[in-house]
């Protein structure tokens, strides 16, 4: 038994190092484990003294990860009959939930530390708490595969479930039962039947409302977090929306925080809870060059250097400019240093293509029952130009040929994604599912033993026949090596014809014509 003593001692002096347990409550902590376990005894030693560790001890700790001593420790629970195997993480969840500091600790230390020191530093301390007591599985992001290719990122997602039609989106992200009302709700923080006992969120205030901060716990990228409303109230995309997202980013600068669209098919499997997504760094499309330039002189035919406290120009630029971006999916970018003149210029495009039909491009802006077709992804940044805000035109329109969406992927890449493409896909960042590593490693396979596409493999038959012509294109040269960069190329390539897919306007010139006739906007 003095293995699993050992083991409950070392998870302790190493939460005191890394999730701000109070020495104070080390006896405490210690008795809890115990019962969890259903051990009537602990032997006395050297590192209990009130619960005050010694220097020595804690030196010791620090050199340890609580992961590595959690392996150890469950695994001694299980030779020693305390648990079931199959209990296994269910003990994990429960320990680091009693090592953790409760959810009101949390947002005193987050409180004190972006006071004292800086928001990007209160961030950085939550992350690393969230990423020791197990909440982020930062582990499983570093594993899964992950790279570049035509302008994008893709990575394959070995731990989330592939969601295909919106029916199995909505079922996925449901609970039972009615408590809490979704996956999502603030409700779920420390709900042990969800698996979220060691959840921690933040309070975070946006427009003069209740939100909340969390890192996710299978994060796309670094610092990936959603910052949701703490009423249970549907996803919407207006003015308000605008407005919060940039409260987010001047409270948290080194971050970015957009919005899905709000409409089922092209993004947001979560529509009946309002929230926004963001982290702790860029995606491809906040760095895309622009494509053209403008500068706007006037909003509802008032000037826009009303909007500036110090005249039109800034850092000798003029207070607001829109890019057409070179961008395969249909989007602009807005930037100033005037929160004002964003706000105001985004809410005017937004209320335009909301209302903007145009027969030969197959847009409506409602369906035939009235229900709303057209609306924007908004993201923001701050830079040295002032507030970047990006505009994703989307509009989710179906017909008889194309039923899961005429600006959805077409149904030969389904093999590659077929879910829906949100905000983070929109910008760059393409979320491919995990069954894909088994898949294209027999693709790899069969290409490097100059087989044929096995046949439980067919609906990968055009990017078979695309990876071939890679191959050939590069001196035919089969080493498994240069079969797996022609893959990567491939993906890359699916992925950025699968934006092309989602753009509204078939080109940038029916974007800008679009823009330029915008009529309460003048720019030039």
């Amino acid at each position: 038994m003095k293995e699993i003593y050992g083991d409950i001692e070392r998870l302790i002096e190493c939460a005191i190092d890394r999730l701000e347990l109070d020495p104070l409550d080390v006896d405490f902590v210690r008795n809890k484990i115990i019962e969890l376990l259903g051990l009537d005894y602990f032997p006395p030693s050297s590192s209990m003294q009130s619960g005050i560790q010694s220097s020595d001890t804690l030196d010791e700790g620090e050199n340890e990860l609580i992961e590595d001593i959690i392996i150890d420790f469950v695994g001694h629970a299980v030779s020693l009959h305390l648990i079931e195997r199959e209990d296994s993480a269910t003990l994990v969840d429960q320990v680091l939930n009693i090592l953790s500091p409760s959810p009101a600790l949390v947002n005193s230390y987050f409180e004190h530390i972006e006071r004292e020191d800086s928001p990007e530093d209160a961030m950085d301390w939550l992350y690393c708490l969230c990423e020791a007591n197990g909440s982020v599985h930062s582990k499983q992001l570093d594993t899964n595969p992950h790279f570049a290719s035509h302008g994008l990122v893709i990575t394959i997602n070995t731990a989330k479930p592939e969601f295909t039609t919106t029916k199995k989106a909505a079922l996925g992200n449901s609970t039972h039962g009615g408590y809490p009302q979704c996956v999502i709700c603030h409700e779920n923080e420390g709900l042990a039947s969800a698996n979220k006992r060691t959840l921690r969120t933040v309070a975070v205030e946006l427009g003069g409302k209740q939100w909340f901060w969390q890192f996710s716990p299978y994060g796309y990228f670094y610092q990936h977090g959603i910052c949701v409303n703490n009423t249970h109230t549907p996803m919407k995309v207006d003015r308000e929306t605008i407005r919060n997202i940039i409260d987010f980013v001047d409270r948290f600068p080194h971050f970015f925080l957009g919005c899905n669209a709000a409409l089922p098919r092209i993004g947001g499997s979560i529509l009946a809870h309002d929230h926004y997504q963001g982290g702790g760094q860029l995606l491809p499309m906040h760095t895309c060059t622009a494509l053209k330039s403008y500068t706007i002189t006037r909003i509802n035919n008032r000037l826009i250097e009303t909007y500036g406290s110090d005249g039109s120009m800034k850092n000798d630029q003029p207070l607001l400019i829109l890019e057409i971006l070179d961008w395969p999916g249909s989007a602009i970018r807005l930037i100033s240093h005037s929160r004002l003149a964003i706000e105001e210029v985004s809410e005017l495009i937004r209320l335009a293509w909301s209302n903007y039909a145009n027969d030969q491009l197959h847009i409506q802006p409602v369906d035939d029952d009235g229900n709303q077709q057209s609306s924007v992804s908004p993201s923001v940044i701050k830079t040295s130009r002032g507030y970047e805000m990006n505009l994703i035109f989307r509009n989710n329109a179906i017909s008889e040929e194309l039923p899961d969406g005429i600006f959805h992927a077409r149904p030969q890449y389904f093999s590659i994604k077929q879910e829906a493409i949100g905000l983070i896909e929109a910008q760059g960042l393409f979320i491919l599912p995990g069954r894909l590593v088994h898949q294209l490693r027999q693709i790899e396979d069969a290409l490097l033993r100059g087989e044929d596409l096995p046949q439980e493999l067919e609906q990968f038959r055009p990017q078979w026949d695309e990876i071939n012509t890679i191959v050939e294109n590069r001196n035919n040269i089969r080493t498994r090596e240069a079969i797996h960069r022609a893959i990567e190329d491939e993906l890359g390539s699916v992925c950025y014809r699968i934006l092309e897919n989602t753009a509204v306007f078939p080109t940038k010139e029916s974007l800008e014509e679009f823009i330029t006739e915008i009529p309460d906007l003048e720019m030039k």
